[in-house]
């Protein structure tokens, strides 16, 4: 490939998504020029689709329990969010038309739920205010005297900047431009990392000493929601989580949100013990003696599917989890059902894939950065968002984190810069 060279620009965001966007936004208000690189064909593309189904831009959790979701890192993330908290990043919206609400469950959202107007009007706002875009551009590293390297339709592009932002994501959804070999290229460059792994993510369970749902069930209930259900977990302290909420059936074991709000922990037990079991109440409300009682009561010539549906009021995939986990003896025994439905034991024997996760876990460590956000193996190089090792559940605070991030990168770049 032949190698051409650009012109030198003062500082290069290398990541096109909020963390990047956000530091080209501070960066350019500070005076500085910027050029947006990015690997895909548009900017924001995760953003987008992390927004289908409603933007969940931040949370309105006050500040102290905000802070507490970033498990681990609450002491980093709190300097973070000092600067740039979740009122700031509401006003920040208003600023461009967007204003948001708070929804029954604390999470705040665009007053349209929408993820495309909003990015839409910041592109637009960003462009004018003269920041450069340029698209499918995978980054490759640095040359040998220091200028980045770029691959753009079959030639390696040089570009010299007097200060660079990383913002590349994790490895988290790849088709979108999160794959991780950003990793590779800091590593060889003796940058420390945290080994990137999955968050926010679902699990493989395992059953009767088998992996994995019979055929039959994850034929017949893929892709189905189990709510209400309360989650009960005992962590490795002794502590016990007790949550409500919804998860939903995958062909290879559990999803969605409630899986997703104890999914760091479970990933943290499994690999330590090889396994995590969680408790499942199928009918939350209903107490166990009551329901012994009531499922006693003869059938007469109902199914026992019937029968679970009028007294314990379970029916559909809950009906299909009892039959797929329990032992057919247990089924006929009205006090160990009833058990079974206040605790129903699941185990769970490993996170799904990194590509299919929300988010990672992993990346660059804190010890690795100054408090500006600057790599200390490489000066002038700053880093933001997911790249960075910390993680969070979903709930708004990965974004408000990543748009913290930015806003602190881009500043620090700027004062640089300008040195």
């Amino acid at each position: 490939m032949t190698e051409n060279r650009i012109q030198t620009r003062r500082i290069a965001v290398i990541g096109g998504g909020p963390a990047g966007l956000m530091a080209a936004e501070t960066a350019r208000a500070a005076g500085a020029s910027v050029d947006v690189y990015e690997r895909m064909g548009s900017v924001g593309r995760k953003f987008l689709i992390a927004g289908k189904g409603g933007l969940n831009l931040t949370h309105s959790d006050p500040f102290e329990r905000f802070v507490s979701r970033y498990r681990g890192r609450e002491r980093e993330l709190r300097a973070w969010l000092e600067k740039f908290d979740a009122d700031a990043l509401r006003e920040w919206a208003r600023g461009l038309g967007v204003e948001t609400f708070v929804g029954t469950s604390g999470r705040v959202f665009p007053g349209d739920l929408k993820a495309a107007p909003l990015l839409r009007g910041w592109v637009r706002r960003l462009r004018a205010s003269g920041v450069d875009f340029h698209v499918h551009q995978r980054w490759l590293g640095w040359n040998d005297d220091g200028a980045l390297r770029f691959e753009h339709a079959g030639e390696t592009r040089r570009v010299d900047a007097d200060a660079v932002v990383l913002a590349l994501g994790g490895g988290s959804w790849p088709v979108l431009g999160s794959d991780g070999a950003w990793t590779r290229i800091l590593e060889d460059r003796a940058v420390d990392l945290a080994p990137l792994r999955p968050a926010n993510c679902g699990f493989e369970i395992a059953r009767a000493g088998a992996e994995g749902w019979s055929e039959f069930f994850a034929n017949k209930y893929a892709g189905q929601p189990i709510k209400p259900v309360v989650i009960e977990w005992r962590g490795a302290n002794g502590a016990t989580i007790h949550r409500q909420g919804e998860f939903v059936v995958s062909a290879h074991g559990v999803e969605g949100s409630l899986i997703y709000a104890f999914s760091a922990e479970l990933r943290d037990a499994i690999a330590a013990q090889g396994s995590a079991t969680i408790h499942l109440d199928l009918a939350p409300g209903r107490d166990a003696a009551r329901l012994a009682r009531e499922l006693a009561q003869p059938r007469g010539k109902r199914t026992l599917s019937e029968h679970l549906r009028r007294h314990a009021g379970i029916d559909g995939v809950k009906t299909g989890l009892l039959y797929e986990l329990l032992a057919k003896d247990a089924m006929q025994d009205a006090d160990r059902l009833a058990r079974a439905i206040k605790a129903l034991p699941l185990t769970l024997v490993r996170p799904r894939p990194l590509a299919e996760a929300i988010s990672t876990a992993g990346g660059v460590r804190f010890a690795a950065l100054d408090d500006a956000l600057m790599l200390k193996a490489l000066p002038g190089v700053f880093c933001a968002g997911e790249m960075i090792d910390w993680e969070a559940p979903t709930g708004g605070y990965l974004l408000t984190a990543c748009f913290a991030s930015g806003k602190i990168a881009g500043a620090s770049a700027a004062r640089w810069a300008a040195r």
